[in-house]
């Protein structure tokens, strides 16, 4: 590609997060502001009280079931890769892969192109339509597991994991933990992938994610609320927000087996701090060796690093003979995609 323009001319990070100065709006903006784009539903980067939002038609049924349906004034449903003129710039949402509905910004001005992530994921996830590889000058990739130590075991492997352990101990409820928005249906998901046709029991916290998923034509196989149950579920998985692990919610079930879907799961101790026996590495976002590999893919000689790692992937990009800049936005700090 042609030398580099000055992106910050056009493109900066401020306290209200990312802003496209020649296209006038924000990209996931942390406070309310007159036009957003929203790259996915997860609550740090979809926040009410926006002027005017453009997105995915997923990712607005999304907010709106999350948000309320008055949650921002105007919604602008984009289909991926229809390109919009906004400002002096032209936009267009590619597949990102992370969740339902979610989308990278690809943003295109005076022969420029930048690439706003948002979260994303490589691997293969039938509830998301996958990753879409996009040339560009400048990438603005996040860094949530952007440490070596992270590397992401197969899904179908972890999953042969919990299948193992019913088999082992078939007189326990096996308590997963896991996010309401994508991370549980993608389990379910999984499950049935590999031939598991039972029920999936559900704290209620999870229904209307599930049914929002059902209704996008994602279909879950037979899904019931715990609190439906007629006995204490031995010998069946039982799904639930990471939160309600330790509840006296789980009291009810059969010797529970606590399990929790996450990246973070690859750190033992943290498994252990939480109390989980048996902690399933699969997460939602990219591991080391995928940031490093979608960055090279890019072919992108700027890279701008967000919401998570920041300083150790810069320093791996600086290694690559790229420009590499951390913009330690504030307000990513949730983890619900992970």
């Amino acid at each position: 590609m042609a030398k580099l323009s000055n992106f910050a001319s056009w493109l900066m990070p401020e306290t209200a997060g990312l802003r496209c100065l020649a296209g006038g709006f924000h990209i996931d903006p942390v406070r309310a502001v007159d036009r957003a784009i929203i790259t996915h539903g997860h609550s740090d980067h979809a926040r009410p009280g926006h002027g005017a939002v453009l997105a995915t038609a997923e990712t607005i049924a999304v907010m709106k079931a999350r948000l309320g349906e008055q949650c921002a004034a105007s919604f602008q449903p984009v289909r991926y890769g229809e390109p919009l003129a906004m400002g002096d710039v032209t936009v267009r949402l590619v597949p990102a892969g992370h969740i339902l509905g979610s989308a990278q910004v690809v943003i295109e001005h005076r022969g420029r192109r930048a690439v706003i992530s948002g979260d994303y994921k490589r691997a293969f996830d039938a509830t998301a339509a996958p990753f879409e590889l996009v040339r560009c000058d400048l990438f603005v990739t996040e860094a949530t597991f952007a440490l070596p130590v992270f590397r992401h075991e197969p899904d179908r492997s972890e999953i042969g994991k919990l299948l193992v352990s019913l088999r082992a101990f078939p007189e326990r409820t096996h308590v997963i933990g896991a996010y309401s928005l994508g991370k549980a249906q993608r389990l379910i998901a999984l499950l049935r992938a590999v031939g598991y046709d039972k029920t999936i029991w559900l704290h209620g916290a999870l229904k209307a994610m599930c049914d929002l998923y059902e209704a996008q034509g994602i279909g879950l196989g037979a899904l019931r609320l715990v609190s439906d149950a007629t006995d204490k579920l031995p010998g069946e998985i039982v799904l639930c927000p990471p939160s309600a692990l330790k509840d006296r919610w789980s009291r009810r079930l059969t010797e529970p087996m606590t399990a929790y879907a996450s990246g973070w799961m690859r750190v033992r101790a943290r498994a252990r701090q939480s109390g989980v026996e048996l902690p399933l590495v699969i997460s939602d976002h990219c591991d080391w060796p995928e940031l490093i590999e979608t960055i090279a893919e890019t072919e992108a000689e700027e890279i701008w690093v967000t919401h998570g790692r920041e300083d150790a992937l810069v320093h791996q990009i600086t290694q690559m003979g790229k420009r590499g800049r951390a913009l330690a936005l504030v307000g990513y700090e949730d983890e619900e995609g992970e």
